[in-house]
C-alpha cells in the first residue's frame, strides 16, 4: 500500500500552529512598541552640560540609531503582517500548502518559520 500524501494539515495541527503564531504576534507587537518608543524618544540623554564635541557625536549617533530603529520597526511590521496572513490561511484551511508546488510544507519548517508560504523545494527553485 503506497503512502498517501496529505492534502492539508488536520484541524488539530492547524490549531497548534495558530496558537504558536498568535504567541509570535503578541511578542512581535511588544517588540514593535519598544522600537517605536526608542525612535520617538525625545533624545534627552543628559548631555546638556557636556562638551560641544561630545554633544555633536551624540546627535550623530542618535540620528543613526533612529534610522536603524525605523528600519527595524518597518521589518517588524512586515513580520506581523505576514503572521496575521498566516492566521487567515489557517482559518481558510490553506495554511502550510506551498504556493508554488501545492504540496504540504514540512512541519519542521513551519515551526521555525510559521509564516512560510514556500516549501524548501520551491525556495531552492527561486535561487
Amino acid at each position: 500500500m503506497a503512502k498517501e500524501t496529505k492534502a492539508r494539515y488536520s484541524d488539530e495541527e492547524l490549531d497548534d500552529f495558530k496558537t504558536l503564531i498568535e504567541d509570535k504576534i503578541s511578542k512581535a507587537q511588544a517588540d514593535l512598541e519598544l522600537l517605536r518608543s526608542a525612535y520617538m524618544n525625545d533624545g534627552n540623554n543628559g548631555t546638556d552640560d557636556t562638551s560641544p564635541t561630545f554633544k555633536a557625536f551624540e546627535e550623530g549617533s542618535e540620528t543613526m540609531s533612529k534610522e536603524a530603529n525605523t528600519q527595524l520597526a518597518i521589518r517588524q511590521e512586515k513580520f506581523i503582517r505576514d503572521l496575521k496572513n498566516a492566521v487567515i490561511r489557517i482559518e481558510n484551511k490553506t495554511y502550510g500548502i506551498c504556493r508554488v508546488t501545492g504540496k504540504l510544507i514540512n512541519k519542521k519548517r513551519l515551526l521555525l518559520v510559521p509564516h512560510a508560504t514556500l516549501s524548501i523545494e520551491a525556495k531552492n527553485m527561486q535561487k
